[in-house]
């Protein structure tokens, strides 16, 4: 019965069976007794988990099924939905990792034993991780079907506190951070009634499910139990969370691993460390965690507050304290006093809190505007440090140069709390085309004298592409910067990377604090050291064009006849395989665009993670977009094999002992070609593919256009890079000559 609940689709059961999604097509249209839908939609049905694992056993296409994908299909056709599952399958890996004895003695037997006992034994883990921990049935928590986590508070004493759903434009730690009005705090901590005790007012965001609640999740504890003997309790939790994000890359906002250590290294060694947005606890898991420390952890998405409180459990033995609420409105840590704060705070929100907190005690700095939700994080990231204390908090650039945040930028600055200004490379973090900021704070313990503040910019270790910045090149830069001027309150410059400034010289009328408007360009032996560089570079790529320019052409003869074929004949006679790109995949797999065939770049896009599988490229295969009306083929190379298929594109694999790949997209490019094989739609050009034609020619003579084909790709490939660096000696030349560093001799 347990098992009949979840459900799966023909995605899912593609992957089961290790077949494409057509084979999976053809069993329902070919075998009468292939399992009825049982939900979904007409287009997207789902169907019974064990019925078709029964049906897949009897066709005997179930001999291999990977472990690993049989238990995240149970987490996510799970009735009360994956997150509730992830939780209980968090609860269960805590229970193996910390007492492993008595999950053995408590799943000996049936489900119904299983689900009867094991809430007790849970207790004794859970209890003693995050104080104690109350049983709660989900089917009755309200507007929630989330058994394990907090229900949202109802007849909140808080102003503007009642539960709304979550926002996921904006981004927590490691996920949304739902906008201010969530529900009030609730502290999954050890619990201390003493006065000393930095949480009041809180609940367990982590309740202890009861035995109807784990029933269903029976059948997906036992696998998540076997899956953890192959990988291990942590291992099985990171796995099935990091499957879980990619699943959903619209609903959770993340901030990437290499970001979140550099974080943490620059806010230093620290016993007691807060992430008030914790998401699904990224940040705090970077914090280099030891027995004798305290994590602290608030966010105002119930399912995130638990799965961070059960993520960090597992990954370190530090005294976990994890948090359900609105931050702003409902802090959960009114009293604490952390060493450190690590914070990735929502975005541009509007609905923080600003009518009912106009008096609050955070405001030291002064009174946030509306549009300026992020220096309000600021000012309560500073009111829960310690005296010296760090904060470090990621930041959209507006925040360094608004107007209405001008005052309190000036207040920062004038007593010392804002030591340094970091921006960040584009594709550092979501969102990817802007460069983010990272602020440095220190609670002051005193205001200096003469306070100064680091300015850094590391945009010049921005990749091509969606690949992210070069973060060793990132983090020994910024934290070599940081470490000099924290030991010495000042840093000479580093022209074009970093510089301290004296307070008093950014006290204008704008407070602007974007490090590239206050950096010293790059010294002029760095500038025309690399100007002639570039033009040496150009040089060298121009000789080269000029060797592969093509020779003159020789002397007219008759124009061969020809037989031909076409792209959509050698499809069905099997000289080729014929993909088109699809509009999901693996969120982690570079995506090849249509503009990246056009430009002649790497993969620079990325799909939403959905049940289509992916088409992935491989060296050899021939690739054309299909928009846009121009001749167009890209033979794939082995740097970019292995890329998924972006939309609007087709993909040609050729039969080797048929076709010749260069031969092939030679042919297709051919102006006259296309032409006849366009079809116009009422505002652009679409090409069938499948109409372009091909001479039918020996493989020998294939060949030998092939070689001429790809010389002359080498040619269009040469032209390119002169043109690009061209522009590049052009823009420092312009450069060079505006700032002084190139003399006009």
């Amino acid at each position: 019965m347990q098992d009949n609940a979840t459900e799966v689709t023909a995605a899912g059961i593609a992957r089961l069976a290790g077949v494409g999604r057509a084979a999976v097509s053809n069993w329902r249209r070919r075998h009468a007794d292939f399992p009825k839908p049982v939900g979904g939609t007409e287009t997207s049905p789902s169907f019974a988990l064990a019925e078709v694992e029964a049906w897949l056993r009897k066709q005997g296409k179930l001999a291999e099924v990977p472990l690993r994908e049989r238990v995240w299909q149970q987490l996510v056709g799970h009735p009360e939905g994956p997150v509730a599952a992830l939780t209980h399958a968090g609860c269960v890996l805590l229970l193996i990792h910390d007492r492993p004895t008595v999950w053995l003695e408590v799943s000996a037997g049936s489900d119904e034993r299983l689900a009867a006992m094991l809430p007790g034994a849970l207790e004794e883990v859970l209890t003693p991780r995050f104080g104690p921990v109350s049983a709660v049935n989900s089917r009755r928590a309200v507007n929630s079907r989330r058994p394990g986590i907090t229900p949202p508070a109802v007849n909140s004493p808080h102003p503007g506190t009642t539960p709304r759903p979550v926002n996921t434009a904006h981004a927590g730690a490691d996920g949304v951070n739902t906008p201010a009005g969530g529900t009030p705090g609730v502290h999954a901590g050890r619990v201390n009634t003493s006065a000393a005790d930095p949480a009041v007012n809180t609940h367990p965001a982590i309740h202890l499910p009861t035995g109807p609640d784990l029933l269903p999740s029976t059948p997906l504890l036992r696998g998540t139990a076997e899956l953890a003997a192959e990988l291990g309790a942590r291992q099985t939790f990171e796995f099935l969370l990091g499957r879980h994000l990619d699943a959903n890359p619209r609903q959770y906002t993340l901030t990437p691993a290499d970001l979140a250590g550099l974080m943490a290294d620059l806010a230093g060694p620290a016993r007691t460390v807060l992430d008030p947005a914790c998401g699904t606890g990224a940040l705090l898991r970077a914090v280099d965690a030891r027995p004798d420390q305290e994590l602290y952890a608030q966010d105002s998405a119930p399912e995130l507050a638990a799965l961070t409180a059960l993520r960090l459990a597992l990954n370190t033995r530090a005294v976990v304290r994890g948090a359900t609420g609105d931050t702003l409105r409902a802090d959960a840590y009114p009293q604490l006093h952390a060493d450190a704060v690590l914070c990735h705070p929502p975005f541009n929100e509007r609905n923080w809190g600003h009518d009912e907190l106009a008096y609050d005690p955070r405001w030291e700095y002064g009174f946030p505007a509306r549009t300026e939700s992020e220096l309000a994080w600021v000012q309560h990231a500073l009111a829960r440090l310690k005296d010296g204390g760090t904060a470090v908090l990621l930041m959209p650039p507006a925040a360094a140069s608004r107007r209405s945040g001008r005052r309190i930028r000036a207040d920062l600055l004038r007593r010392g709390a804002l030591r340094a200004v970091v921006a960040l490379p584009v594709g550092a973090a979501p969102p990817y085309n802007i460069p983010l900021h990272l602020w440095v704070l220190r609670r002051p313990e005193k205001a200096p004298a003469q306070p100064e503040v680091l300015l850094a910019d590391t945009g010049q270790f921005a990749a091509d592409g969606r690949g992210g910045p070069d973060w060793r090149d990132v983090g020994e830069a910024v934290l070599d910067a940081w470490r000099a001027f924290d030991r010495a309150g000042t840093l000479d410059e580093r022209p074009g990377l970093a510089r301290s400034l004296p307070v008093i010289d950014l006290l204008d009328d704008d407070v602007d604090l974007a490090p590239a408007r206050h950096l010293p360009p790059p010294t002029a032996a760095e500038g025309t050291g690399a100007l002639t560089a570039v033009r040496e570079n150009l040089g060298a790529t121009l000789r080269l064009t000029a060797d592969l320019t093509p020779p003159p052409a020789e002397a007219a003869h008759p124009v061969p006849r020809w037989p031909l074929t076409t792209i959509g004949e050698l499809a069905r006679g099997g000289a080729l395989v014929l993909r088109t790109g699809g509009n999901g995949g693996h969120a982690r797999v570079p995506v090849l665009t249509d503009h990246d065939v056009l430009a002649g770049t790497a993969p620079s896009g990325s799909l939403p993670e959905s049940d289509e599988e992916a088409v992935l490229v491989e060296p050899g295969d021939v690739v054309v977009p299909v928009l846009g009306g121009g001749s167009m083929a890209r033979v794939i190379d082995d740097a970019t094999g292995g890329a998924a298929l972006g939309r609007n594109l087709v993909l040609l694999r050729p039969e080797r002992t048929a076709l010749d790949p260069w031969f092939l997209a030679g042919f297709l490019r051919g102006t006259a070609n296309n032409r006849q094989a366009s079809s116009y739609a009422s505002t652009a050009t679409r090409l069938d593919v499948r109409r372009l034609q091909l001479p039918r020619l020996p493989l020998d003579e294939q060949r030998r256009y092939g070689a001429r084909f790809r010389a002359l790709d080498e040619f269009e490939r040469a032209l390119r890079r002169a043109g690009r660096l061209g522009e590049q000696l052009v823009r420092g030349m312009y450069d060079g000559l505006t700032d002084g560093t190139v003399a006009p001799d």
